[in-house]
């Protein structure tokens, strides 16, 4: 269980007996009576979770992950000096560095784009960006992150867990985890992401919202595209409440009937927990990701009206519509399958993901700002890394961790500034360097949790989501 003082809170190894084994061995079995009872009105996390450290500026993230790597040099982060020596080689001044397809010879490669600067604060955006750029001061643009995976797998998963190895869990599952959800009704975690039928998934699949040591009840529900994001949500034609609540009664007692000789395995109580959740999504969950219940002028705000724009369009739509129905923590991946990944064709693969992001983007920032949404959602864009300044097979870029640019907005984010910097050439931060756990930290402080204070006892030892490192970048915050 969760043991609480004044400034940590910590999960206890699990027991031999969890405690729905207990109160279901014992006074013939209305312990579990009334704990079904206490669970129907409780959230869908701990039921000990102390809430925040400190006042959060923040009670939502939308986190929009640009899978494959995005081009900071082409999108926010302006480096005349590049085109000046484009063609030659990276001059002995600029450190070198280990590169994922290793064509260290190759020469720089020339930014076509055209920069203008926007909005009061003359935020500097490119011409890929022609809708998020209207919205320069409520940006917060962070020129100078950083992070240790060099290929996708371990730059994702250091992105998404703060470590490049796999087996912690993710940013969503700590957020999950230490604050629940504010809405008994729906999870408090989710994911959806634009990948096609049939099509390529996220680099390392699931466990990027997976809970990894901490009980499954954790880990982030992802949600289909189409017309029925949540499968098997609704229950057959013709079939009565009545005849369902049966089933579902009969379902819970093999389902408990199994757990009770599986006490270790955190993934059954999930699933009664899961069984649980889905009964009361079913009132619920239909209306939040009912597209058809927004007028047309927002759904034309959101690219509907453009092949292109569509399906972004929809997901960030359904965030927003999540996030005003208390849902915590909602994680979308543009690109998926590496879709960012440019090692060659840059010029024309970017420039058609800049279209199909750009304005679903823009949309989302301006549809929560007028719903009153921003000030308590805290939206952040970014990808596991960067593009490099040198080319590769002549078109292309190959991967940057060592200076990359991310965003956030609203969730108390100051906008209208741009925070640390890159080289002359955008090959390595320079300036208020921010590694992935100082994001990391930034994003829970938001929220209102300490990094250092959140803790979850595992194999005997506190861990933490930053794994102990890292700071939240006060600069951020008004």
């Amino acid at each position: 269980m969760t043991n609480r003082n004044s400034n940590s809170f910590r999960h206890a190894v699990p027991q031999p007996m969890s405690r729905r084994d207990m109160l279901a061995r014992s006074g013939a079995g209305f312990g579990a009576l009334a704990l079904n009872s206490i669970l129907a009105n409780e959230v869908l996390a701990s039921p000990s979770t102390p809430g925040p450290h400190h006042t959060p500026t923040a009670k939502n993230v939308i986190f929009l992950f640009i899978e494959g790597g995005p081009s900071h040099i082409d999108m926010f982060d302006p480096k005349p000096e590049l085109n000046k020596l484009a063609g030659q080689k990276l001059p002995d001044s600029f450190e070198p560095v280990i590169l994922a397809m290793g064509e260290d010879d190759a020469p720089l490669l020339a930014s076509p784009r055209k920069w203008k600067q926007h909005g009061e604060s003359g935020l500097w955006f490119s011409d890929w960006l022609p809708h998020l750029s209207t919205c320069a001061d409520d940006m917060a643009v962070i020129r100078s992150c950083m992070g240790d995976g060099i290929n996708h797998s371990t730059g994702i998963c250091q992105m998404n867990t703060g470590s490049p190895l796999a087996g912690r869990p993710s940013l969503g599952s700590w957020v999950n985890y230490g604050l629940g959800s504010e809405n008994q009704d729906m999870p408090g975690f989710v994911v959806m992401t634009d990948a096609k039928a049939g099509g390529k998934e996220v680099v390392n699949g699931p466990r990027n919202w997976g809970p990894g040591f901490m009980p499954a009840v954790y880990q982030g529900t992802k949600l289909s595209g189409g017309s029925e994001p949540i499968p098997n949500l609704r229950p057959a034609k013709g079939m009565s409440d009545a005849r369902l609540e049966s089933e579902l009664e009969f379902l819970d007692t093999l389902n408990r009937r199994h757990a009770a000789e599986r006490t270790g395995q955190s993934e059954l109580e999930a699933r009664i927990e899961s069984y649980e959740l889905a009964f009361r999504m079913q009132a619920a969950a239909p209306d939040a990701v009912d597209l058809t219940r927004e007028t047309e002028e927002t759904r034309k705000l959101y690219g509907f009206d453009n092949k292109e724009t569509r399906r972004f369009g929809e997901m960030c739509l359904l965030s927003r519509r999540l996030v005003e129905r208390g849902v915590r923590f909602v994680q979308l991946y543009h690109g998926t399958g590496n879709k960012w990944d440019t090692h060659s064709g840059h010029e024309k693969t970017a420039s058609r993901l800049c279209r199909e992001m750009d304005q679903p983007v823009a949309a989302l920032l301006k549809d929560l700002k007028r719903n009153g949404l921003l000030d308590e959602t805290l939206v952040v864009w970014g990808g596991e890394f960067g593009r490099t300044p040198q080319s590769e097979k002549g078109d292309g870029r190959d991967h940057n961790p060592y200076g990359f640019t991310m965003w956030m907005a609203g969730g108390g984010v100051k906008g209208g500034q741009a925070i640390g910097a890159t080289d002359e050439i955008g090959l390595h931060a320079v300036e208020h360097k921010l590694h992935v756990h100082d994001l990391h930290a930034s994003i829970l402080y938001a929220l209102g949790l300490d990094h250092m204070k959140l803790e979850y006892f595992y194999k005997g030892r506190p861990e933490r989501p930053t794994i102990n490192e890292g700071e939240p970048c006060m600069q951020l915050f008004a």
